[in-house]
C-alpha cells in the first residue's frame, strides 16, 4: 500500500491486489474489542445501569462504523480497479475513521492473545490468527499514518 497522490481533499493510495483482499479481510473482523473491555470506573461498586448505557453506545457506534466501512469499500468511487492494481480514495474524515477501526481490530487481537507485555516467546498455534490480526492492522495503519505525516509536512512547506 503506497500513497500515490492526493487529488482536491482526498488521498489516493495504490494497493496491490492482495494488499486490497488483506485489507477487506481484516476490516470484516471489526470490531475486535470484546464488549464490557472498556470499563466506565476501574472502582469498585460502579453502577451497573451506566456501565451498560456505556456498552449499548459504544455497541451503537461500532454498528454505524462496521456499516460505514462496508459502504466505503462497496462505493467505485472510493475503491476503483486500474490494471493490476486497486486505488482506495478516501477524505480526510474516512482515513480517520479507517484508523479508528484498525485501532479497534489491532487492540481487540492484543487482548485476545492475552495483552502480553513483552515479546512473544514462542507463538502457539491459536494464537497466530489474532497475531497476524494485530500486525496487519498496524501495517495498514502505518501506511495510513505516514500519508497523514507527508501530508502536513508538505502543508508546513507552503
Amino acid at each position: 500500500m503506497k500513497r500515490v497522490r492526493v487529488a482536491d481533499e482526498n488521498t489516493v493510495f495504490q494497493l496491490e491486489s492482495r494488499e486490497k483482499h488483506l485489507l477487506i479481510h481484516l476490516l470484516e473482523l471489526y470490531p475486535r474489542i470484546p464488549a464490557g473491555y472498556q470499563p466506565l470506573s476501574r472502582t469498585a461498586g460502579q453502577d451497573a445501569s451506566n456501565q451498560r448505557l456505556l456498552d449499548e453506545a459504544l455497541a451503537e457506534e461500532r454498528t454505524e462504523k462496521k456499516k460505514a466501512v462496508a459502504e466505503l469499500l462497496s462505493d467505485p468511487t472510493r475503491l476503483r480497479q486500474k490494471e493490476d492494481s486497486w486505488l482506495l480514495s478516501l477524505t480526510p474524515a474516512e482515513m480517520e475513521h479507517l484508523l479508528q477501526v484498525l485501532n479497534d481490530i489491532r487492540i481487540g487481537s492484543w487482548v485476545s492473545l492475552g495483552s502480553p507485555e513483552t515479546q512473544f516467546a514462542a507463538l502457539k498455534e491459536q494464537m497466530s490468527f489474532d497475531f497476524w490480526a494485530m500486525e496487519m492492522a498496524g501495517f495498514f495503519q502505518m501506511n495510513l499514518l505516514g500519508a497523514i505525516e507527508e501530508e502536513g509536512e508538505r502543508e508546513g512547506e507552503t
